[in-house]
């Protein structure tokens, strides 16, 4: 932190408390609870080993009365429509209805949802899938696959809907029905190889930016550069305020919140447009605000955005990918933006933007030190849109209650869906509007245990939560069940 001292910053007076009348909205009991860790009671909710649909096989425990189906198993050979092997490393993703223009559906009627899911792969090397002049690096390796299921997760037809992209992390479904996918790297032939060592000369494009992928069709594979050239995560789009909040996760250098103001309406062009504003979010009044060690419950800041006068840099040979990773951060720094550990995932919900940081907080006293930037197991914070206002609504206590939220989504009931993303096992838990934490899933996949949750979203019904299992031995899964009885 920079010219103030941690702890007497977390005692400043701007940091004040704001009622439920400011910030309402579904989530307000938020607000209206505690902030403090908490533990849901031992109930219903109890997991137990179930049996997959698909194969008998035990991958997940869930609660009594859930049911689920893998689909699209790398280890099983799985292939797309078009008998292109499925891509591994499954990650972020979006649910979106069958209906709109587009493709053609050859399969008939039916209550099909269609996925969006990000591959995260990194390193050079033959895009997947086949390569036309929608491929946007022929050399790199990540993309997005559409995936039509039933509810219940029978694939019906799959394809390429981005390729020859890199590190396609998390991302964001947007409402004029789009899939924002990110790159969570700056891998280029302009930048020294990152921690992989992998040879970056090999890469024919510039890469760490954000695509559009419209659910029905296949990506221009157009980067929005304005929006920025740094290791993106996630994308929320605000309608009512017409900006699109996206996360950082620099692994072992400080991160920030930003948002993209675009040029013109998505809503009305049909996809982001590039050529728009990057901005980062900086704390009023104070310079650099330290946000990833331990917060006050329910702590609550005003907030401003300093502009990025270069989103997009080029550099100079010798520039090495630990100077390149800063560039864009170190920009808005400089104008004293706000510090964060490790954003992850994001999602917009009725004026607010919720969002992970998955190494915020204090430190887990049975593990101080995690690698990576930041000493905590995970903070979830919420941007009020309007009010402008950042809130604290949960900081884990350790990684026996919380471990590493990564990718987030909201539930139909009413709570924050959280994808773990820690090392001892990883479970999918519920974040209560009573600020209680609940598992609900954990993966028990046979030799895979400590592979991580990502990509949850529901269905547009909110009858069918898919998810991922992220790694090289990736898979998908349907979830089914009685909601309604765990407020799930």
């Amino acid at each position: 932190m920079t010219g103030l001292d941690r702890r007497t910053f977390l005692q400043r007076s701007g940091a004040t408390a704001v009622g439920t009348a400011v910030l309402g909205g579904p989530f307000a009991g938020f607000l209206a609870g505690t902030a403090e860790a908490k533990r849901a009671k031992p109930d219903f909710r109890q997991l137990r080993p179930v049996p997959d649909k698909r194969d008998g096989v035990v991958r997940l425990w869930l609660p009594d009365g859930f049911r689920y189906r893998s689909f699209h198993d790398v280890t099983a050979g799985a292939t797309l429509s078009d008998g292109t092997p499925v891509p591994p490393r499954h990650d972020g993703m979006a649910a979106f209805p069958r209906t709109g223009s587009g493709w053609d559906w050859p399969w008939g009627r039916g209550d099909h949802v269609v996925l969006v899911r990000n591959h995260e792969i990194n390193g050079p090397g033959p895009a997947f899938g086949e390569v036309t002049r929608r491929t946007y690096d022929p050399m790199a390796q990540g993309g997005t696959t559409t995936v039509v299921v039933t509810p219940h997760g029978r694939v019906v037809h799959s394809r390429v809907s981005l390729n020859g992209t890199q590190q396609n992390c998390a991302g964001g479904p947007m409402p004029w029905g789009s899939w924002v996918t990110c790159e969570e790297t700056v891998n280029g032939p302009d930048v020294g190889n990152d921690f992989t060592g992998e040879d970056n000369s090999l890469l024919t494009e510039k890469h760490g930016y954000i695509y559009d992928v419209p659910s029905r069709g296949r990506s221009r594979g157009r980067p929005v550069r304005s929006a920025g050239r740094f290791a993106h995560e996630a994308a929320a789009y605000d309608p009512q305020g017409g900006a699109l909040y996206l996360t950082e996760d620099n692994f072992g250098f400080p991160s920030g919140l930003y948002r993209y103001l675009p040029p013109k309406d998505p809503m009305r062009e049909g996809q982001l447009v590039d050529g728009g504003r990057l901005q980062m979010l900086k704390v009023r009044g104070e310079r650099n605000a330290d946000l990833s060690v331990g917060q006050r419950k329910r702590v609550t800041y005003d907030v401003t955005w300093v502009d990025i006068d270069d989103p997009d840099p080029t550099f100079p040979e010798g520039t090495t990918n630990d100077e390149a990773i800063q560039a864009v951060g170190n920009q808005g720094r400089a104008q004293g933006a706000a510090i964060f550990a490790r954003l992850e995932g994001a999602v917009y919900d009725h004026n607010r933007v919720y969002f992970v940081s998955t190494q915020g907080g204090e430190p887990d006293p049975d593990d101080p030190s995690p690698p990576g930037f930041g000493d905590g197991r995970g903070q979830v914070w919420s941007y009020h849109t309007r009010a402008k206002k950042l809130q604290l609504l949960y900081e884990s206590p350790g990684a026996s209650v919380l471990d590493f939220p990564d990718n987030v989504t909201t539930s139909p009931r009413g709570t924050l869906v959280l994808c773990e993303d820690g090392d001892e096992g990883n479970f999918l838990r519920g974040l209560t509007r009573g600020g209680q934490v609940f598992d609900f899933a954990l993966n028990r996949i046979a030799g895979q245990e400590d592979d991580e949750f990502a990509g949850s979203t529901f269905s547009p019904d909110g009858e069918t939560l898919f998810v991922n299992i992220q790694s090289s031995n990736a898979m998908s899964f349907a979830i089914w069940g009685p909601w309604r009885r765990t407020g799930f």
